[in-house]
């Protein structure tokens, strides 16, 4: 029979409450004692601790705030299929409704009417009170076409669309910071150059025999001294000298007011162009809203990739111009390029008319050197029309050459520059529309 554990308890001497942990054998044998809780463990329960505390601020951290409401968004309303619908006709508790006033109805044609004339005198009181608000939405709305080609393909390489926005926002940041931070230095100089040598070009032809031989025939002196000692007696005048200033600051401070709103309108639409794209799309009806899609991206790509290519193709515009300048000793060389750019970005007309305006500043420097300008120039201008523009171009819009010359004389005659650079996007998607509504239309018949 064996012994009880409370026997073999009683028959083992009683353990030191002081002494390390161990059975007597152990100490007797002059055994190393082991601690009670090993050190890995207790390492391991303290991480387990600071985790749980970490999970649980974090918790807290996104947990609401006591009496915080969540921010009311415009969601869409899904998309019910014909089950659905009929499902949801079967249970209407009021019946089902009554048929409706037949459009040939006096009353009903109108009071249609009336609210449609009323429509349209309020549209175009709003249109025509909010011009320039409506001029930077469709900047702004331009701006974001155009880099949202960018912003999609960061997509397609599974970047976030916040983080591709920003990345894209920043580096377009960076590249004009270096651009302008480049150029301006330079620009100053040359600008006080052409300052200071203004008074000097007004003496020279002050001293030329042209000049006198004309202020013999006409008296040219004696009439612009006599018109200056006139507008300094007219209080008027100087008042309207004064005025014009106010003015110009005026215009100044509205066109940087302008800048800036056009730059975060951009970003807004350029964050929001998905959810503003499937609005639209639900506007059409569903039998039509997937042909509405896929013209509607055919558009806005096409749009985008103008806006790229011409990018593209002011930068190498505006580069070759200065490098030609530089070797030929044109003053203002960085001055002119940056013109040459920003008039590139015309398209058609932009570069004939940087030709002619750098080629006559370069007559200061001979009519050699504004020879030599000139053709160099209009020679780039040709192998860019014929070699640079149809590779940069070739994923963007394709309007026929009459075509464009029109467009983008009657937008700038409608809006100016925006009104030339949107020209031939716009006359390019009109005539995609075109294409592919009225012309399948009419064959279809």
């Amino acid at each position: 029979m064996t012994d009880s554990p409370q026997a073999g308890a009683a028959g083992r001497p009683e353990a030191d409450p002081g002494e390390p942990s161990g059975t007597a054998a152990e100490r007797e044998a002059g055994a190393p004692a082991e601690p009670a809780v090993p050190v890995a463990v207790a390492a391991a329960h303290q991480r387990g601790l600071l985790a749980g505390f970490f999970r649980q601020a974090a918790r807290r951290m996104r947990a609401p705030l006591p009496g915080a409401q969540p921010r009311i968004r415009f969601e869409m309303p899904p998309v019910q299929d014909e089950e659905a619908e009929a499902e949801a006709d079967a249970a209407a508790p009021f019946g089902e409704p009554g048929p409706r006033m037949s459009s040939k109805h006096p009353l009903y044609i109108g009071f249609m009417g009336t609210v449609g004339v009323g429509i349209a005198l309020g549209l175009y009181y709003i249109a025509s009170h909010t011009t320039q608000l409506l001029l930077w939405i469709l900047a702004a709305l331009f701006i974001s076409l155009g880099l949202d080609p960018v912003v999609r393909w960061l997509e397609a390489r599974r970047v976030p669309r916040a983080v591709g926005i920003a990345a894209t926002i920043l580096s377009l940041l960076a590249v004009l910071g270096a651009f302008f931070g480049t150029l301006i230095p330079t620009m100053v100089d040359q600008v006080s150059q052409l300052v200071d040598d203004v008074p000097r070009w007004i003496e020279d032809f002050v001293a030329s025999d042209f000049y006198r031989s004309i202020d013999e025939q006409f008296g040219i002196k004696e009439r612009v001294t006599e018109e200056l000692q006139k507008l300094g007696e007219n209080s008027a005048a100087v008042t309207n000298v004064f005025g014009g200033v106010l003015g110009f600051g005026t215009t100044v401070a509205n066109s940087l007011f302008g800048v800036l709103v056009v730059v975060v309108l951009s970003l807004y639409f350029l964050s929001a162009l998905p959810a503003m794209k499937a609005w639209a799309y639900r506007l059409a009806p569903r039998s039509r809203r997937a042909r509405v899609e896929a013209l509607s991206e055919e558009i806005t790509g096409s749009v985008g990739n103008y806006v790229i290519g011409q990018v593209c193709v002011a930068a190498l515009n505006a580069t070759y111009a200065f490098i030609v300048m530089g070797l030929l000793g044109v003053p203002f060389a960085a001055l002119l390029a940056f013109v040459v750019g920003f008039l590139a970005f015309i398209p058609l007309v932009g570069g004939v008319v940087a030709g002619v305006l750098i080629s006559v500043i370069a007559l200061t420097a001979g009519w050699q050197t504004a020879a030599a300008l000139a053709i160099a120039y209009f020679a780039y201008l040709q192998f860019e029309a014929y070699f640079v523009s149809p590779r940069i171009m070739q994923k963007a819009v394709a309007v026929p050459g009459p075509v464009a010359v029109i467009s983008v004389i009657a937008g700038g005659s409608l809006l100016g520059v925006l009104g030339a650079l949107i020209a031939i996007p716009t006359a390019a998607a009109v005539m995609l529309l075109i294409r592919e509504v009225f012309i399948a239309r009419q064959d279809r018949h």
